[in-house]
């Protein structure tokens, strides 16, 4: 299946070949290991705050059970920023992925712990259909290989393990260990566990393009200038 929309994967290109390392602010109410992340802010209003830090894209967490998001709250989020936007939530349907793109969101999330190989295969194909990219993410060898024979133009490291909510304590170590299986020319993208501008060069030099990262800019003093650290010039600070 041709990829038909690269519009997230080449926002975060386009800054990773300007020689500044992308960071994806991943907005979310909360998380279960980390309580209220919001702290009654809005999400939108974070939202613009990151886009005029400097982000080119914007995650935010759709799942309602553990981490607290909604869909209307994506839907408002993707009509408030002029930037491609990616849903996170536990997809295993198709109707979840038609409400994804109704939303007006760019790119969506697949986890390959959560779906069997045919269902993963099945949620890509179609996810292109609709025009959305998919970020495939994974969280060990045996998942990359799963899907090293597809044409993906974006593969997730997910540094902890989302089937225990993240509350594992993983870090960037497992984007070291695992970078090397993912297909050449794909954006590697390093999710979770990212608190320092250290964490983005171990990251950075492991062979990652991007990071994503969403409780440590949630929980910084000033978001906007976490936000800017995180996002240094790779070569200079990294």
């Amino acid at each position: 299946m041709k990829i038909r929309n690269r519009d997230f994967s080449s926002a975060l290109w386009k800054q990773y070949h300007s020689g500044r390392m992308p960071v994806i602010p991943d907005i979310k109410f909360r998380s279960p290991g980390e309580g209220d992340l919001l702290q009654g802010r809005s999400p939108v209003q974070l939202a613009k705050i990151m886009v005029e830090a400097g982000a080119q894209v914007i995650s935010v967490v759709t799942e309602k059970e553990h981490f607290g998001g909604s869909l209307p709250i994506l839907e408002e989020i993707v009509r408030a920023v002029s930037r491609p936007v990616l849903r996170k939530d536990f997809i295993n349907s198709r109707q979840q992925l038609r409400e994804t793109a109704h939303m007006g969101a760019k790119a969506v999330l697949l986890i390959a712990s959560m779906l069997q190989k045919e269902q993963l295969y099945e949620l890509i194909e179609y996810a292109h259909i609709l025009g959305l990219e998919p970020l495939v993410e994974t969280h060990n060898e045996e998942e990359i290989s799963l899907v090293t024979e597809l044409d993906l133009s974006m593969l997730g490291i997910n540094n902890r393990n989302i089937i225990g909510m993240e509350t594992d304590g993983g870090n960037v170590k497992t984007t070291e260990e695992l970078a090397g299986w993912a297909k050449s020319g794909t954006l590697l993208i390093s999710e979770s566990g990212i608190a320092s501008p250290r964490d983005v060069k171990r990251a950075a030099q492991a062979g990652a393009h991007a990071v994503l990262v969403g409780t440590a800019i949630l929980q910084a003093r000033d978001p906007a200038q976490m936000y800017r650290d995180l996002n240094t010039m790779r070569g200079k600070g990294l």
